[in-house]
């Protein structure tokens, strides 16, 4: 017995529960499922729009009851974002994806049966739901398989995911509409939704950076008790949740009224209307690609984070906001067409930024719930834009004033927006004063703090 008492502890990082090691090519299989994830998410979300025309003039639906229709997608789409969010550090991502995979699926089914208002209406808020934390928590999952300082190209990958299933999806989905009728696309979107969820029940795993659970043996974490209201009063948290609602403004209009928009007022073809979207979505992707390893390579020269994600988010709502301004007013049809690209396209660079600037203010064991408000509340425009859209063309003197209307209404917002991030994103700043860093040379003066 004596000997028994006189021997030495157990190690306490034998108790620590066991954590995988960096896995690079699991690291990258995760992200390529998750770009997939994205590419369906995009698709679904884009399939209402380019069957706008054969849906509208099949079921006799007025521009106004399209423009509800489609915004009864985000009814509750933010709050279903915000919901899951606060779920993250309890449930796996692995699971929470399977789920909203499955429902994508399920919510493609109420047109196939019935194909009326109410089952377009029903399934386009299931289908909201269900996408409401799509892009929080798979960059939420694709977080724990990276450390900080290589975030920026899968994240970039990641929204990159959006682009793609933009561009791929609009030339099949019309392709689909076209030959072989409006629901075959839907039946299709069904099908792959399904299908992913099955293969990502198999190889979704979560990653060994899961700051959100940490073992009990482990020091508590900086800024871990830090509470909400603190974390979403930092003027980075407000100024990425401003950019993110003016980048969704015109990914909202893109989604809903641009197809419309193309075929009824530039009088473009199914398949040249699909051309130019995907022609939008390439520039969105190769802004994306380019973008972003250019913000890690300026932060590896020592500029700030202020500057080096946060100006450059704010700016290309900005430039987005003065290109949504001037096309209406522009009479070239090859200039009109590019100002349009620029105005839907260069909004793609502040979604990946706008939750890089926030998780350098926010403690691993609270990303999850933040990202899902700033989801939450930067999606709102998916709500107000694309119904607001409808009333203002179908309300006007001619649809074509109220496409301008609307146009400018949405530079506006970008506007506001852009400038607001631009001025009140300062990472390092609101880091310090939440305690998330010590003390040191302040990267944005030069000087010690």
């Amino acid at each position: 017995m004596a000997a028994r008492s006189s021997a030495p502890p157990a190690d306490r990082s034998a108790r620590r529960p066991a954590v995988r090691p960096y896995d690079r090519r699991r690291a990258w299989l995760v992200t390529a499922m998750i770009v997939t994830f994205m590419v369906i998410n995009f698709a679904d979300k884009s399939v209402l729009g380019l069957a706008a025309v054969p849906i509208m003039d099949e079921l006799n639906i007025s521009n106004s009851t399209y423009g509800l229709i489609s915004s009864s997608f985000y009814l509750f789409f933010s709050l279903s974002g915000l919901v899951v969010g606060f779920f993250a550090s309890r449930i796996s991502s692995r699971t929470m994806l399977f789920v909203m995979a499955l429902l994508w699926a399920v919510a493609q089914l109420p047109v196939l049966a019935v194909a009326a208002v109410p089952t377009l209406i029903a399934g386009r808020v299931l289908l909201g739901v269900a996408e409401g934390p799509a892009a929080s928590m798979s960059m939420h999952a694709l977080y724990k398989w990276f450390p900080p300082e290589r975030r920026g190209l899968p994240s970039a990958l990641q929204i990159g995911g959006a682009a793609i299933g933009t561009l791929v999806s609009a030339p099949v989905l019309t392709w689909l509409i076209t030959d072989f009728g409006w629901r075959s696309a839907y039946a299709v979107l069904a099908v792959v939704s399904l299908l992913w969820a099955l293969v990502w029940r198999q190889t979704g795993h979560d990653g060994p950076f899961d700051e959100s659970r940490p073992s009990r043996a482990d020091a508590p974490r900086p800024g871990t008790h830090l509470p909400y209201r603190r974390l979403l009063l930092t003027g980075t948290v407000l100024g990425s949740i401003a950019s993110a609602f003016g980048a969704a403004w015109a990914l909202a209009l893109a989604h809903a009224w641009l197809p419309a928009y193309l075929r009824t007022q530039l009088d473009m073809s199914p398949h040249a209307v699909a051309t130019a979207i995907s022609a939008i979505s390439a520039l969105s992707l190769v802004l994306l690609l380019t973008v972003s390893p250019l913000v890690d390579a300026l932060k590896a020269r020592g500029v700030s984070s202020r500057w080096s994600s946060g100006a450059v988010q704010g700016a290309s709502v900005c430039v987005a906001g003065c290109a949504m301004a001037a096309f209406p007013f522009t009479d070239g049809a090859v200039v009109r067409l590019l100002l349009i690209a620029v105005a839907f396209g260069t909004v793609a660079v502040a979604i990946p930024l706008h939750y890089v600037t926030a998780a350098e203010v926010v403690p691993g064991a609270r990303r999850g719930a933040v990202f899902g408000i700033v989801a939450a509340t930067g999606t709102l425009p998916g709500l107000i834009a694309p119904f607001v859209t409808g009333r203002l063309i179908g309300t006007a003197d001619t649809a074509s004033s109220g496409y301008t209307t609307a146009f400018l209404i949405a530079a506006a917002v970008m506007l506001l927006a852009g400038t607001a991030a631009v001025i009140a994103i300062r990472p390092e700043h609101d880091a310090r004063r939440l305690g998330l860093l010590h003390p040191t040379t302040d990267p944005e003066k030069g000087a010690h703090t």
